[in-house]
């Protein structure tokens, strides 16, 4: 059957200047020393739940709104189709304000989780649209415009999560506009051809049309961001490269609490979307050479032929809940991350169970597993660097210790993240009436 013809992109896994823009991301000692500062205050963030009022009070006193009334919070994310990373920073941020409205473009509460359901989620007119929540990714084009037809008037901090069109919200002049960019989106910028080769030929042909008109409403609606808040320093590398635009590193959220250690080492695991990007069939194929037991969670338009190439030590399990993975997770012997992310949460997850992750050399994982005593890092991606690799690793793999593993995990928690993010926010709502502080430039030159 002949693949209809569109303009869809893979989900993500995950400075011209005006009045708004005056408020910019520069000089990085700045910024360093304004983020040591703040987050150097003792008792952990007790000032969570008072935050709205305090940073409230803080604008009213550099000539912003009264404090009379409780700061309002809106949550922008891309779309609420399904719970990967970028929703679980998306779970976290209600955390940190409970009374915070969520826009999305699209919204399928059957794919979200219950706590995700319990909030005040507001959708565009894309979701009006027979098919919307299956075929969101085909209505690319659409989405800037439906995205300026949300009403942030009343809200003074918007919060943004980025990899699909978010960031392009209209706020209030006034308000505060903190980007968490997960990633430039990738399908227009440095994936555009590998994006675009999967497509048929009408699709290859809408894309190359429409492309250049969403990086130029791309770049142009980044100077509606006061603040750029990166989730790696890859990612903050790609902010600076397509958007001229500084930002502040601060990793997402990963419940390590929920993950637990066991002894148990069974089979090596590949989790993750099925997709061209990711490289499971490096995994596969690597398994399959060496005999080793390989499990397979997730699903992706690369089933089939990954079925077609695997031996018969790889067991393919498909989508599975979360408590599942984790049980995987713990009794693995190692994760196999061959893909490039910009940030990875399944590798730091795995490290939560004291599993070691044996991931490709690129992107957020230089980040994350980041020591011989965490996993191993290959340089090629390719089959033969991955089978290298893994027999380096069972050399070793009765001296890894899965506590120490655990321990390495920690700084990537959920409460360092509200910690890290939380002190960020107080300290631009405080400032936030003042220009003159200027604390965040546009980089120079």
């Amino acid at each position: 059957m002949a693949r209809r013809a569109s303009c869809r992109i893979p989900e993500p896994d995950f400075d011209e200047c005006g009045s708004r823009a005056d408020r910019r991301c520069g000089d990085t000692r700045s910024i360093e020393l304004t983020l040591k500062a703040t987050t150097s205050l003792p008792d952990a963030r007790a000032f969570l739940g008072d935050a709205p009022v305090m940073a409230k009070r803080r604008v009213a006193e550099a000539g912003g709104a009264s404090d009379t009334k409780q700061l309002r919070v809106a949550i922008v994310h891309y779309w609420l189709v399904s719970m990967r990373g970028d929703e679980k920073v998306v779970e976290e941020l209600c955390r940190m304000f409970p009374q915070a409205d969520i826009f999305t473009l699209v919204c399928n509460r059957d794919r979200i989780s219950d706590f995700l359901k319990t909030r005040n989620i507001r959708t565009s007119f894309l979701q009006k649209i027979p098919g919307a929540q299956r075929h969101y990714t085909k209505m690319l084009p659409l989405m800037p415009f439906a995205l300026e037809q949300f009403d942030l008037q009343d809200y003074d901090l918007v919060l943004s999560s980025e990899s699909g069109p978010a960031k392009g919200i209209i706020t209030r002049a006034d308000a505060l506009h903190v980007c968490y960019c997960h990633s430039p989106m990738r399908y227009i910028w440095d994936q555009f051809h590998v994006y675009r080769h999967g497509l048929p030929w009408v699709g290859r042909a809408l894309m190359s049309i429409t492309a250049p008109m969403l990086r130029a409403w791309d770049v142009t609606t980044s100077s509606r961001v006061d603040v750029f808040v990166a989730n790696s320093d890859y990612v903050a590398s790609r902010i600076r490269r397509f958007y001229d635009r500084e930002s502040i590193v601060i990793h997402p959220p990963v419940a390590t609490d929920d993950l637990l250690v066991w002894e148990g080492i069974e089979f090596y695991l590949y989790a993750g979307q099925l997709t061209t990007y990711k490289r499971p069939d490096i995994a596969v194929r690597a398994c399959t050479e060496a005999g080793r037991k390989l499990v397979v969670i997730g699903e992706g338009e690369q089933l089939a032929y990954l079925k077609s190439i695997a031996g018969p030590t790889v067991e393919f399990l498909g989508h599975q809940p979360f408590n599942v993975l984790r049980d995987h997770l713990s009794r693995c012997r190692a994760l196999l991350f061959p893909g490039t992310e910009d940030f990875g949460i399944l590798p730091v997850e795995a490290m939560a169970s004291g599993r070691p992750v044996l991931a490709f050399d690129a992107g957020g994982a230089r980040e994350t597993v980041s020591s011989p005593q965490v996993g191993f890092r290959f340089g090629q991606q390719t089959t033969e660097a991955l089978l290298e690799t893994m027999a380096a690793f069972e050399e070793v793999e009765d001296d890894i210790d899965p506590h120490a593993i655990r321990a390495h995990s920690l700084k990537f928690s959920s409460a360092v993240f509200r910690d890290r993010l939380s002190s960020l926010i107080e300290q631009q709502l405080s400032t936030h009436g003042d220009r003159s502080a200027e604390v965040f430039r546009r980089r120079p030159g």
